[in-house]
C-alpha cells in the first residue's frame, strides 16, 4: 500500500491537541485544510479516528492503537534526515523558545543567554510562561523547544533530562533585631513568612516538608516571584524560604544576610523536559548541552 507522508504528522497533531482549531495552527493549515486531510487519513486507515465531542475531539480505539507506531516512524524518519546535516551554532540563526519556571528564569537563564551570545549569536531565545501544567508550556505539542523546571507525570511523548538537585536556605535583612548569625527552630516559627506562590509544584513540595516536620509558620505577605522577596525582606523583620542557589545571589546584597535552615528541608529536582522529535535535532541537542552545563558549573560555583 502507497502512503501520504504529509498525512503522518497531521494525525499525530489531532492526537495530541485533541483539537482540529490547535492541529491546523500548530501544522500550519487552514481548518479546511486540516479537514481535508483528516477525511484522506480516514479513507486510507478505513476509520473514523476522531469523533466530535463537546471540548474538542476524542480518538477512536483504532487511532489510539495506530498512534505508537505512526509516531515511532516519524521519528525514525526525522532521525534519519536530521542525523545528515549539520550544525553550527556560530552561524546558526534560528528561534528557540523555552518555558522556565520561576526559579530557573532567575538562576539559570541569565547565565544561558551569557553563554548564547559567545557562541551562538544568531539563535534567540523566547521565554513562555510555564503555568500549572506541562500543557500550557507547549511543549507536549512540540511548539516549544524545552520546558525548565520541576517536572511531574510528564506524558509518554517527553523526554525528561535530571538538571541538578537544589534545596533551601532563609535570607532576613542583614541588621535584624533578632537574628544573628544563625537561626532556631522556634525563631523561625516566631518571625513572619514571605511566601512565594508560584506555578509548578514546588511550593506543594515545602508545604509538604514543614508539614512533616511539624513545623508551623505565619505566613505575612505572598508574592509571585523571587524577585520581590528580597525587597520584601529588606524592608521588614520578615524571613524568607527560598532555593539555595537564589540566597547565593542574595548574599551579595549589603542589605541581606543568608542563613541554613534550622531544620531538614530537604532538596528539589531541577530538570528539562522535550518532546521526542526533537531528541536528535542537531540545534537542540546542542542548546540542550550547554543548559546541561551551565546548570553544573553554577551547582560547583554555589558549593565552592
Amino acid at each position: 500500500m502507497r502512503y501520504d507522508l504529509n498525512l503522518l504528522p497531521i494525525f499525530i497533531a489531532l492526537m495530541e491537541e485533541r483539537s482540529v482549531t490547535r492541529a491546523a495552527e500548530r501544522v500550519g493549515m487552514t481548518q479546511p485544510a486540516l479537514s481535508n486531510a483528516l477525511g484522506r487519513l480516514r479513507t486510507l486507515l478505513q476509520d473514523q479516528l476522531f469523533v466530535r465531542e463537546r471540548y474538542g475531539i476524542q480518538p477512536t480505539p483504532i487511532a489510539l492503537e495506530l498512534a505508537p507506531f505512526i509516531a515511532d516512524a516519524l521519528s525514525r524518519l526525522d532521525d534519519a534526515v536530521i542525523g545528515q546535516q549539520d550544525f553550527d551554532p556560530a552561524k546558526a540563526e534560528r528561534l528557540l523558545t523555552i518555558a522556565p519556571n520561576g526559579y530557573v528564569e532567575f538562576v539559570l537563564v541569565p547565565a544561558i543567554a551569557s553563554r548564547l551570545q559567545q557562541a551562538a549569536p544568531g539563535i534567540q531565545l523566547s521565554l513562555t510562561p510555564y503555568g500549572n501544567d506541562l500543557v500550557d508550556t507547549g511543549v507536549v505539542s512540540g511548539t516549544t523547544a524545552l520546558a525548565l523546571g520541576r517536572i511531574v507525570d510528564p506524558p509518554d511523548n517527553l523526554v525528561v533530562q535530571h538538571l541538578m538537585d537544589e534545596g533551601l536556605a532563609c535570607v532576613v535583612r542583614a541588621d535584624h533585631p533578632d537574628i544573628g548569625e544563625t537561626i532556631t527552630r522556634d525563631q523561625f516559627e516566631r518571625l513572619k513568612h514571605i511566601n512565594v506562590v508560584s506555578p509548578g509544584r514546588m511550593r506543594a513540595g515545602l508545604f509538604q516538608v514543614l508539614a512533616q516536620q511539624q513545623v508551623t509558620r505565619e505566613v505575612a505577605i505572598s508574592v509571585t516571584n523571587f524577585f520581590a522577596v528580597a525587597e520584601m525582606v529588606a524592608v521588614t523583620d520578615h524571613i524568607g524560604t527560598l532555593p539555595k542557589l537564589i540566597c547565593h545571589r542574595l548574599a551579595l546584597d549589603p542589605r541581606l544576610k543568608v542563613l541554613p535552615a534550622p531544620i531538614d528541608l530537604g532538596t528539589f529536582p531541577v530538570e528539562m523536559a522535550w518532546h521526542v522529535r526533537y531528541r536528535h535535532d542537531p540545534a537542540h541537542r546542542w542548546l540542550r548541552s550547554l543548559i546541561s552545563d551551565v546548570a553544573a558549573k553554577l551547582t560547583v560555583a554555589a558549593s565552592g
